[in-house]
């Protein structure tokens, strides 16, 4: 695996695929239930505000949804490959320890507080998103750890039932809400979208991009994690330093993603299963090109939530499972006799 891949390799693939991503985010941008005059846009603002509408549609709304939808796919992706080398599970995602329930239960909370304030733009919905999921992923971490030691089996257990638990705390505090505060948390728990300010974009992207830069540094070890704990052991690599820190990067982008865009399910699962599929399964390149292919797939998907049902609007993950089911499936059945990833 490790003489296969070049670095000339390596870069050819990950330029081919940011240019890729660049030219879809570019056609996205130009689709949408307003059409849009390039001439208008280059003509800027102008004076007073609403002067250029085109402008205001593209720079104000768009782009920032498809910069959003792009660092969401990105960081779910990129999540999800960690995970699934960490845990040696194909079904692993960036949910599996509880994050999606501590999330969820985070904007029950605040829901049914009631509460309406704003940190850098984002609702108190955004912040107690992150809040529980951080929480709850560091809780699952805790009760694995109670056993002396990073334990598999430990994690995923504890992961089950903490989010049993904290599901059933939010069916609790659904049943107690109020119809349209119901309305507005199950339409966030299946994914959505919403146009920030640049501003919570950039530090958001800084971080998930940090993120992804430390997990390409540690994918070595992440090779050698994959084939067992023994063997890695065999080969040099601190294990308890490597899963400690590719599970808090991980965790941490996933709940900068879920706090920004609510619970997005297929895209951690399916996107670096059919990277792994068609390229391989060596994590130096497994981790850049699932984090770009995911963006490229969300993407798509958010674009077609916003013009499928025009002039309504569709929760993206309805639309990523939809469409990337079947994608998926035809993947599967063209590769999966080249590459395994169950080894």
């Amino acid at each position: 695996m490790e003489q296969l891949l070049t670095p000339k390799k390596l870069m050819l693939r990950t330029a081919l695929a940011l240019v890729v991503l660049a030219a879809v985010m570019l056609i996205c941008s130009g689709i949408g239930t307003e059409s849009i005059s390039l001439r208008a846009v280059f003509g800027g603002s102008g004076a007073e505000a609403g002067a250029n509408p085109d402008y205001e549609i593209l720079v104000k709304f768009r782009l920032p949804r498809i910069f959003l939808a792009a660092l969401v796919g990105a960081a779910l992706a990129c999540s999800g490959v960690v995970f699934q080398a960490l845990l040696r599970n194909p079904l692993a995602d960036p949910y599996i320890l509880g994050i999606s329930s501590g999330a969820g239960l985070g904007v029950m909370i605040a829901v049914v507080c009631g509460l309406n304030w704003t940190v850098w733009g984002r609702s108190p919905i955004a912040i107690c998103a992150f809040a529980g999921a951080s929480a709850t992923v560091w809780l699952v971490w805790f009760i694995g750890r109670l056993t002396g030691k990073f334990h598999v089996t430990g994690l995923l257990l504890a992961g089950v039932v903490v989010n049993a638990f904290f599901s059933a705390v939010i069916m609790f505090l659904t049943s107690i809400a109020k119809a349209d505060e119901v309305y507005a948390t199950i339409f966030w728990l299946m994914g959505n979208m919403t146009e920030g300010d640049f501003l919570t974009l950039w530090l958001a992207a800084g971080c998930v991009g940090g993120g992804m830069v430390a997990l390409f540094f540690i994918s070595p070890q992440l090779n050698a994690l994959s084939l067992g704990a023994d063997d890695a052991r065999s080969m040099g690599v601190n294990i308890t330093r490597t899963r400690t820190t590719a599970f808090a990067v991980a965790a941490a982008i996933t709940a900068i993603a879920v706090s920004l865009s609510g619970l997005i399910g297929f895209v951690g699962l399916v996107i670096p299963h059919a990277v792994r599929l068609v390229f391989g399964p060596d994590h130096r390149q497994l981790l850049p090109l699932s984090g770009i292919v995911g963006a490229t797939f969300l993407v798509v998907a958010d674009t077609l939530a916003r013009v499928i049902v025009a002039p309504a609007q569709l929760p993206v993950g309805v639309v990523t499972a939809i469409v990337g089911g079947p994608f998926f499936l035809i993947l599967l059945v063209k590769y999966s006799r080249k590459v395994s990833w169950l080894k």
